[in-house]
């Protein structure tokens, strides 16, 4: 085929995209449906969706892509799909959803915590490990049901995740790649299979391996678009469906980092920093690295949970200005904020702003912090503070990660909402002391995804050569070194310190405050 495409679908918590993607790395139709409820909450911390609507949207989108492009799907040949991660699907004996989908944002916990076998439950107390420990069975939604729902998960012959449910919606076919296995299941992410019976990890979410899904490599095909699904999605039958990967690690390639001396920032609603390594290591302990896209590559990662949603967060409760006048001026209110950063120099004059409004893995009880508020302080200090909070946090993990692996970043490339802004862009670059690069497009996770696609289907020889034809970098942004010694200093002085002096006190806010509803 002489202008072969791939039918790409890119998941997110906010919104859906269809596009086609061509062997340039250019995005020649797109689609996207923005949701008007992302998700329902019927418990304050709660997120839910029901999965017949991912899967409508999809269809909806795909119809509208096929009458926008001007040949159909003719030159079309595979689809692949990309998806949020950790938000899971019950299933009965039909492959019928038993329930709606628990997101990845839910932050509900069981009540009780099953009884860990001794040696377990020691040897964690011994590293300073066993609030960890607790914490991820108490947050696992396997075990949540368990609890709360044992009507739902008796019934539950097959316990997936959102990716798996689609592609059998898709093809007909219960299979998924390691790539797309990230969530609070039975997986051995070193291994890239299921857990072995004696895993002691396995005490964490204990779901009988009968229940997992089939396992297929990233890209291999998963199965062919079914006549009922070309019914009602107008793909054609026939067509393979490939498996890629979750939104961040398809974010990743898409972005061309495969070096171990590169770094991919995502700023969505999510913020993580994530490496691409052909070695296992855990990017803090016991917190996993995640299957890489290309085969044999690990995605070691840190994440700040709720990261750039803090700008919906302020937009919200303090931007109705800047709200007023994107309106009349018919831009985005963020672009009116970012311009605005130029007010404010470096370091806030002091504002620090430790990002936790939702806890990490590792840190299960910390919370949202601002300190170092004087006269001086604007709301446009607060805006500045966010982003470069953001950025510390990112850099930490940065620091972790590179400690613990040996490598050393050497560059950075951004993607996500946030790398929209020069400003953003070039405050990231101050802080890290490195080069932030953007590429061609900020649908990043569509393109590392449609990379995919084209190397399993044979029209690239490998990786590295369809980066060479698909990405393209658009611009580059040097550090300052000036301002980045302001940033160092507030960051080994200040930033660092923030979490260890607070810690004995987010505890006691957690019991003093403690929700008897989640």
């Amino acid at each position: 085929m002489k202008n072969p495409l791939i039918l790409t679908f890119d998941l997110g918590t906010q919104s859906m995209r269809g596009m086609l993607v061509n062997k340039q790395g250019q995005i020649v139709h797109m689609i996207q449906h923005k949701y008007e409820t992302p998700y329902y909450s019927k418990n304050p911390g709660w997120a839910e969706q029901k999965p017949e609507f991912y899967f409508d949207t999809l269809c909806s989108i795909s119809n509208e892509l096929k009458v926008k492009s001007l040949n159909g799907y003719e030159d079309v040949i595979g689809v692949t799909l990309t998806t949020i991660r950790d938000s899971s699907v019950c299933l009965d004996e039909n492959y019928e959803p038993l329930r709606d989908v628990i997101l990845w944002l839910d932050s509900r916990e069981t009540k009780h915590v099953k009884p860990f076998k001794w040696w377990i439950k020691f040897a964690m107390k011994l590293v300073g490990m066993e609030t960890t420990l607790n914490k991820q069975f108490k947050v696992s939604v396997a075990n949540w049901i368990m609890e709360n729902e044992p009507e739902i998960w008796a019934k539950t012959h097959k316990f997936v995740m959102l990716p798996t449910y689609l592609n059998y919606k898709m093809t007909g076919q219960l299979k998924d790649c390691p790539a797309n296995m990230i969530g609070h299941i039975p997986f051995d992410y070193k291994k890239m299979n299921w857990q072995s019976k004696n895993n002691p990890k396995r005490c964490m979410c204990d779901i009988p391996k009968l229940k997992m899904c089939d396992l297929v490599q990233t890209e291999e095909t998963i199965g062919v678009i079914t006549k009922q699904m070309e019914e009602l999605s107008g793909i054609p039958q026939g067509l393979p469906l490939i498996a890629t990967g979750s939104d961040k690690g398809c974010e990743t390639l898409g972005l061309s980092v495969i070096s171990e001396d590169q770094a991919a920032l995502s700023f969505g609603t999510t913020a993580t920093v994530q490496f691409a390594t052909k070695k296992y290591f855990e990017p803090k302990r016991f917190l996993p690295a995640y299957p890489g896209v290309p085969r044999g590559m690990f995605n070691p990662e840190i994440e700040i949970f709720r990261g750039y949603w803090l700008i919906s967060w302020f937009k919200r409760e303090f931007a109705m200005k800047e709200c007023v006048e994107a309106q009349e001026r018919g831009c985005d209110p963020e672009k009116i904020l970012n311009e605005r950063l130029r007010e404010v120099p470096p370091g806030c004059e002091g504002l620090i702003l430790q990002p936790f409004w939702t806890p990490g893995v590792v840190t299960p009880n910390a919370k949202g912090a601002i300190i170092g508020f004087s006269d001086v302080h604007t709301r446009i200090h607060l805006y500045r503070a966010i982003i470069e909070g953001i950025g510390f946090a990112l850099m930490d993990g940065m620091y972790s990660m590179e400690r613990r692996s040996g490598q050393k970043i050497k560059e950075i490339y951004v993607a996500g909402g946030g790398s929209q802004s020069d400003e953003i862009c070039q405050i990231t670059a101050n802080m890290f002391a490195l080069p932030v690069i953007r590429i061609q497009t900020h649908e990043a996770s569509g393109l590392g995804s449609s990379i995919a696609g084209f190397v399993a289907m044979g029209e690239f020889k490998s990786y590295k050569e369809a980066i060479s034809h698909m990405v393209h970098v658009k611009d580059t942004f040097q550090p300052d070194m000036e301002e980045h010694s302001i940033y160092k200093k507030l960051y080994q002085y200040v930033y660092k310190r923030i979490y260890p002096r607070l810690s004995p006190l987010y505890i006691k806010i957690k019991h003093l405050t403690r929700r008897e509803d989640v």
